[in-house]
């Protein structure tokens, strides 16, 4: 078992670490991040101090940094797919010994007494905090944790394939089961980058048919090779009535073309923490047949645990493009440009 608090004397006192300067657009003029050193985190009462590995590069944290979220801690540090060694506890934190390699996912904290904590639904809190938006995250060489809000990462999983599950794979997983797709059904995905690709393949490893719509040709290649029914572009009419789908992308316009491709009792779930604003709705058109419409709010812990537990039995396999540490900027740019291949990773530490 972990003493309850760890020596720091053997860590470095600064680090490399990104930060947001001014939001704004990754590929104008001025760029939000900048590249900086800085202390090290002290990890406090129940937290854990990690050495960054790996970390998965989010749409998110490119909502963070050009400002669709609003400002929740002045000059943050992105990212919230981490992988990482434990190399020192705080005071009263026993559950992870030094060398253990764990993820840390976009969810930091919650209360854990609000109405919302109590009923299982964590997710809801009004005083959640969140890794790379309220606190500083993985685009970093070091970062802090609450042990509780830390996940043990299977054995099978490299930290560089890894990564994405924090996220990616625990927000596709949730969005998943918010969207009822029932057993043999027909399933919708808009948007096919990081998180999408691994919702596919928990849907095509249930039996379930897979229909992708998305603007980038590369994507919709990958969608096939997968093995989707179809690709289609963003805002074509689905080739059949779909039983269920789920919005990846932000683009508020395509929400009405998504409802209007449900069968009838079909179900649209909006998986994005940031959405555009959704046009007029035809009531007859898009939501008439008990069309039902939904977010999703993060995750809870146990959908983690849950995700994580059925990525290891399927075996999923996250595609990734890995980039060096010091070129984060440029893997944003080019998830803002939307035709990828799985997930952009940084590579930061050493295995």
């Amino acid at each position: 078992m972990p003493k309850q608090a760890e020596s720091l004397d053997h860590l470095p006192t600064t680090m490399r670490a990104w930060q947001v300067t001014t939001p704004g657009p990754v590929d104008g003029d001025r760029a939000p991040l900048a590249l900086v050193t800085k202390p090290v985190p002290q990890p406090g009462r129940g937290e854990t101090l990690v050495r960054v590995l790996t970390c998965g590069v989010c749409h998110t944290d490119l909502h963070v940094t050009e400002g669709d979220l609003p400002v929740h801690h002045a000059h943050v540090t992105p990212g919230h797919e981490i992988i990482g060694e434990v190399v020192a506890n705080g005071p009263e934190t026993r559950r992870f010994s030094l060398g253990t390699r764990i993820g840390i996912p976009w969810l930091r904290w919650t209360c854990g007494v609000c109405r919302f904590c109590r009923s299982g639904r964590e997710n809801l809190c009004p005083h959640s905090q969140y890794t790379g938006w309220d606190h500083d995250g993985g685009y970093a060489e070091y970062v802090t944790v609450p042990e509780g809000f830390a996940y043990q990462v299977p054995a099978r999983f490299d930290s560089v394939t890894a990564a994405p599950l924090l996220c990616a794979g625990i927000i596709g997983y949730r969005a998943f089961e918010r969207a009822n797709v029932p057993a043999g059904g027909r399933l919708g995905l808009y948007g096919f980058g990081g998180s999408a690709h691994i919702t596919a393949q928990i849907a095509l490893d249930q039996g379930i048919e897979v229909h992708v719509f998305t603007r980038g040709k590369d994507a919709q290649a990958f969608a096939l090779k997968l093995g989707a029914t179809s690709a289609n572009g963003a805002y074509d009419v689905a080739p059949v009535k779909l039983d269920a789908a789920i919005m990846f992308a932000p683009a508020g316009a395509m929400v009405p073309n998504a409802l209007a491709n449900l069968a009838k009792g079909g179900t649209l779930a909006l998986a994005g923490i940031h959405l555009s604003d959704v046009p007029s709705l035809n009531y007859q058109q898009h939501l008439f047949h008990e069309k039902t419409l939904t977010s999703v709010e993060s995750n809870t812990r146990k959908d983690g645990e849950t995700f994580l537990t059925l990525a290891d039995r399927l075996a999923l396999h996250p595609a990734t493009t890995p980039y060096a540490f010091t070129k984060a900027d440029e893997a944003l740019r080019f998830v803002k440009r939307g035709d990828i291949e799985g997930a952009c990773v940084l590579k930061i530490g050493q295995d």
